[in-house]
């Protein structure tokens, strides 16, 4: 008589593949990475103090304690510091200039882009195909340079690799500290701001991004690029238009 066969081991957590479905250990990979990572930029960026522009964050004597693109500044009526100037304060909320443009901020509440902080340039649309898998994958650049993107409506944040940002020559020596919470224990992810990222004929200028240590094969394109336009989908096809 046959010896019985063993029980097949179970598919590593995280890994599972549907059946009848073609995989391979990199797209699974890939779908970690985002499910991970978009939970974990939605949260991170649910504090006002790690989201770009300006919010407020408390009153105390008259002065105004402001979180201005992630740095905390205490500022009396009249004084300015990176560029914001405190112009009126009341029982919660204040008043605030930046580049020529007024804004009203509550204790609390949610940052604000006080004169247009973020830039688009010129071109008008995006227009993307669905992948393997139904991603929308593309290549664009960073700072000028080559990268491949992948479309993650879910992660607030744009996200890089370690790996791909020591290639982009990302500067990270002034970049704030998060920690990350992944399936593998807490990690310290950095918070940076990029100078230009560009997607077919489109650059948007002064985005946020976080750095991650792990590696990843995409860079996910987070809503701090994608809430600069109009998404449009039809099927398998994407259309980002440039918010007027």
């Amino acid at each position: 008589m046959a010896p019985p066969e063993a029980p097949s081991a179970p598919p590593p957590r995280g890994r599972r593949q549907r059946p009848g479905k073609a995989g391979s250990a990199a797209a699974a990979w890939t779908r970690r990475v985002v499910g991970v990572m978009s939970l974990f930029l939605a949260v991170l960026t649910g504090s006002p103090a790690l989201a770009q522009g300006v919010a407020l964050a408390g009153l105390m004597g008259g002065k105004a304690l402001l979180v201005i693109d992630g740095q905390t500044q205490m500022l009396a009526v009249g004084e300015s510091a990176r560029g914001v100037k405190l112009l009126q304060v009341g029982a919660d909320e204040a008043r605030v200039e930046r580049n020529g443009s007024v804004s009203s901020l509550r204790v609390g509440g949610a940052p604000v882009t006080v004169g247009g902080s973020a830039r688009v340039s010129s071109g008008g649309q995006i227009v993307l195909s669905a992948g393997p898998g139904g991603h929308f994958i593309s290549t664009g650049s960073i700072n000028g340079r080559s990268v491949s993107f992948m479309v993650d409506t879910g992660a607030t944040l744009v996200a890089i690799g370690a790996s791909d940002a020591q290639r982009l020559g990302i500067d990270l020596s002034n970049a704030k500290p998060a920690m990350m919470s992944t399936a593998n224990g807490n990690i310290v992810a950095q918070l940076v701001t990029l100078t230009s990222v560009r997607l077919g004929e489109v650059e948007v200028f002064n985005v946020n991004a976080v750095v991650t240590p792990m590696a990843m094969p995409h860079v996910l394109l987070g809503n701090s690029f994608l809430t600069r336009f109009q998404m449009r989908r039809d099927n398998d096809v994407m259309r980002l238009e440039v918010r007027r």
